[in-house]
C-alpha cells in the first residue's frame, strides 16, 4: 500500500508542475498587463513598479523566478491587494470555500444517492420519471440561476432563510443547495444506472430465492456493489465543488476564494490567479489519491492493478 501511495504522489508532482507552467504562460500570453488599467503614471514610476515585481525581465527569467518561489513555498505578493501575500489570502479564504464545498458534497450524496436508488427500484413508474425529470433539470440549470431562484423563493417570498453573507449554519443552506443540486442530479442518474445493473445480477436473484428481505439485499448486496462508480466520480467532483463555488460565492456574498479569484481575473493579478489555480490542481491530485485509497480499502485487489496515468489525471 505504501508503494501504491508513493507512486500516486510521484505522479501528482509533474501534474502540478504542468499546471503551474501552463497557467504562467497563459497569463503572460494574454494581451495587456496587471497595471494597464491604473491611472496614467509617469514612465519612471511604472518602470519602478515593473522592476519590483520582475515584470521588466524576459518571460523565461520570470518563469524561473516563479518556480523558485514555488519550491520555497512562496506564492508571491498580490498585485492588487497591496501588502498581502497570496498565501495569506488563500489561508484566510480557503476554509470558507472548503466548508461550502463540503456542505455541497452532503447535498449531492444526501439527494443523489437515495433518489437514484428509489428510481431504480421503481423503474418506469411515475416516481422514476419524476426523479429523472428533476435530475435533468438540476443538471441543465446553471448553479447561479438556481441560487438566484432559491434566494427569491426562500428568502424574499417565504422569509425562511437568509439571502446572503456567511454568519452561521443557516447561511450555508441556500448556497450549498445551489452548488450541489446539479451534481446531485448527475449522481442520481449514475446511481440509478449502477443499481439497475446490480439488480439484474444472478446473485441478487439467488438472495431473493433464499428469502432475504429487500432491505437486507439493498444494504448487503446492492449498495456495496453499486458504490464503485460513485466513489470514482466523487473524488474529482469534491475538488470541483470546493473550487467551483466561485460564482456562487459571488452571488451570495460569501468571503471565500471565489470573490478574490474573480477580482484577480478582472484586474489580472497574476500571482493570485496562479495561486488559486494551483490550489485547485492540488485538490484534484489529493482527491484522486483519496479515491485510490478508498478503492484499495473496498477492494484490495485494486491496489495491484489500478494505474492512474498522467493523461487520466489531466482529463479528470
Amino acid at each position: 500500500m505504501l508503494r501504491f501511495l508513493l507512486r500516486r504522489v510521484l505522479l501528482g508532482i509533474p501534474v502540478l508542475v504542468a499546471v503551474a507552467t501552463l497557467t504562467f504562460l497563459i497569463m503572460h500570453w494574454v494581451p495587456g498587463g496587471p497595471f494597464d488599467t491604473e491611472k496614467i503614471l509617469p514612465p519612471a514610476i511604472i518602470a519602478n513598479i515593473e522592476a519590483k515585481y520582475h515584470l521588466d525581465q524576459p518571460v523565461g527569467v520570470q518563469y524561473l523566478l516563479y518556480m523558485k518561489q514555488l519550491l520555497q513555498g512562496d506564492l508571491g505578493p498580490s498585485y492588487k491587494y497591496i501588502g498581502r501575500d497570496v498565501s495569506d489570502i488563500l489561508r484566510d479564504t480557503f476554509p470558507v470555500s472548503f466548508t461550502l464545498g463540503m456542505c455541497a458534497v452532503l447535498v449531492v450524496l444526501g439527494m443523489g444517492v437515495p433518489a437514484g436508488i428509489i428510481s431504480a427500484y421503481w423503474k418506469n413508474s411515475l416516481l422514476d420519471r419524476s426523479i429523472l425529470l428533476f435530475a435533468a433539470m438540476g443538471i441543465s440549470i446553471p448553479s447561479f440561476v438556481l441560487g438566484a431562484v432559491s434566494v427569491w423563493v426562500f428568502s424574499h417570498q417565504w422569509h425562511l432563510l437568509p439571502p446572503a453573507l456567511w454568519e452561521g449554519p443557516r447561511y450555508m443552506i441556500l448556497p450549498a443547495f445551489a452548488l450541489g443540486a446539479g451534481f446531485a442530479g448527475y449522481i442520481a442518474r449514475l446511481t440509478r444506472t449502477t443499481v439497475l445493473d446490480v439488480l439484474s445480477s444472478d446473485y441478487i436473484r439467488t438472495a431473493r430465492a433464499k428469502g432475504l428481505t429487500e432491505f437486507k439485499i439493498l444494504i448487503k448486496h446492492v449498495l456495496i456493489n453499486s458504490i464503485y462508480p460513485i466513489v470514482s466520480v466523487m473524488g474529482p467532483l469534491t475538488a470541483g465543488l470546493v473550487t467551483g463555488s466561485f460564482v456562487i460565492e459571488f452571488v451570495f456574498s460569501i468571503p471565500g476564494m471565489g470573490r478574490f479569484f474573480i477580482t484577480a481575473v478582472t484586474n489580472r493579478d497574476y500571482p493570485l490567479i496562479m495561486g488559486v489555480t494551483l490550489v485547485y490542481a492540488v485538490l484534484i491530485v489529493v482527491a484522486n489519491i483519496v479515491v485510490d485509497i478508498i478503492y484499495g480499502w473496498l477492494d484490495p485487489r485494486a491496489v495491484s492493478y489500478t494505474h492512474l496515468t498522467l493523461p487520466t489525471i489531466l482529463l479528470v
